[in-house]
């Protein structure tokens, strides 16, 4: 699915605005709302404990991890009655453990999905409950951007409300580009002289761990983006165009080309995500492309040093010449989301907790965290880093949002997709083959 310019405009809109919308209840009213358990913590109350899976390990993503604690927290003392217990996994993990749950049917009451494509096997299967009346409920009625929640949505009904808005710059260490006196391109042939320089002195351009495969997505989205246009991949994903389309085969071997020059860092395809990050991390490697979700890492997360953060810069994806492709479009969309199990036994009390979790999460991720939340926020009145407010910005210049390709598609789909990726970086097929391959995966599951 990608969001077409009617819905980023309703977006852009928004975002310029930026307003909070009045009538807010506070946290104390919430905590009397939804399920009619008293959290005074009266005598006869029954305890409840609701489990929460989710993505953002303290190891790796400390500012989402801290704001989850936190709103679990505050949580718990408004309701002395409910216990969160929270398990945590690296994103590969956590897919591969929500595969796993859902084969026996024992989904956490509370957990973390993706849009479209990811989470249709899961709805279509039973196991997602709706959350309309969350949806529609007083905290969150008219709340999110316009473009998020739709993302959500199986035949008229939403089953997970998302939590994050992301777009996909290209961040540049500063300091690397100064040394070699080299400038942010806005062409792709500027950007091939920038791989080509920090390449011939022994520089990894380009930090990337492609083990985890929907990294090295992002580059062939781009790639697509900028060569054939928007429209071109998005109709070969909903298997109403071709994968073979001209435009689309050059976008398969540019990612060729930029592995023989050398763009990319060593062993890059058997490195997981948080690995290849890692070497742009300790300034061994000068580019790093990937969602705004990382932006706590560059700004207000404080295990990263000062040091290294003031280095960080970034820019868009570059125009190729002759291509269809807008730099003001951009790879992300709605992050993640929460999902509440269809067989929980909980099921009232984790609808509220999800209400609460997600009004909290807009109003504190913003200067916790640095995240972009899915809910309408106004940041007029706080003090944001500089990076923060320039890719909000942008965001708000955004033409196109086209959602992460292995979100769109339907699983067997982006199964084939993810595995052509890695053989694509790998050399293990051609451009033809690898087009073909998805052609025929979209044909069969469409």
């Amino acid at each position: 699915m990608v969001f077409r310019r009617k819905v980023v405009s309703g977006l852009l809109l928004v975002l310029t605005v930026l307003l909070v919308l009045s009538g807010c209840e506070n946290s104390s009213n919430r905590a009397d709302t939804g399920n009619g358990i008293s959290p005074s913590g009266e005598d006869g109350v029954k305890p409840i404990t609701l489990k929460m899976m989710h993505i953002w390990p303290e190891s790796s993503s400390a500012q989402q991890y801290k704001l989850v604690s936190q709103i679990i927290k505050q949580y718990e003392q408004d309701n002395p009655n409910v216990t969160i217990e929270q398990e945590v996994f690296e994103n590969e993990q956590y897919k591969n453990k929500l595969k796993v749950l859902s084969a026996s049917n024992e989904l956490p009451d509370v957990g973390i999905t993706w849009a479209a494509g990811f989470m249709d096997p899961y709805v279509k299967g039973g196991l997602f409950a709706s959350l309309d009346d969350v949806l529609n409920g007083p905290e969150l009625k008219n709340k999110f951007f316009p473009g998020t929640v739709e993302a959500y949505s199986v035949e008229g009904k939403t089953y997970a409300l998302p939590i994050e808005l992301n777009i996909t710059p290209v961040y540049y260490n500063k300091e690397i580009f100064a040394q070699y006196n080299l400038q942010v391109p806005t062409t792709y042939d500027e950007f091939k002289q920038v791989v080509k320089t920090l390449a011939e002195h022994g520089v990894a351009p380009i930090a990337l761990g492609n083990k985890d495969r929907w990294t090295g997505s992002l580059w062939y989205m781009y790639l697509a983006d900028r060569i054939a246009g928007s429209d071109t991949l998005a109709k070969a994903i909903d298997a109403t165009g071709t994968f073979e389309d001209a435009g689309l085969i050059q976008a398969a071997r540019e990612i060729q080309n930029l592995v023989d020059m050398n763009a990319f860092n060593r062993g890059f395809n058997g490195l997981s995500n948080e690995e290849g990050k890692q070497e742009f991390m300790d300034g061994k490697a000068a580019m790093c492309l990937m969602g705004t979700w990382e932006i706590p890492n560059f700004t207000t997360n404080p295990d990263v040093p000062q040091e290294f953060k003031d280095k960080v810069g970034f820019f868009k994806f570059p125009t190729v010449e002759g291509g269809k492709g807008d730099i003001n479009s951009w790879v992300g969309g709605p992050g993640a989301g929460l999902f509440i199990a269809e067989n929980s036994k909980l099921k009232e009390e984790a609808k509220k907790f999800v209400s609460y979790f997600v009004a909290k999460w807009g109003e504190q991720s913003v200067t916790d965290a640095g995240v972009i939340p899915a809910t309408k926020v106004d940041p007029s009145s706080m003090d944001l880093p500089q990076m923060y407010v320039d890719l909000l910005g942008e965001l708000n210049k955004a033409s196109n949002i086209t959602l992460f390709a292995d979100v769109q598609m339907k699983p067997d789909a982006a199964q084939v997709h993810l595995n052509m990726i890695q053989a694509l970086f790998g050399k293990a097929v051609t451009p033809e083959e690898f087009a073909l391959k998805h052609q025929e995966a979209a044909q069969k599951n469409k």
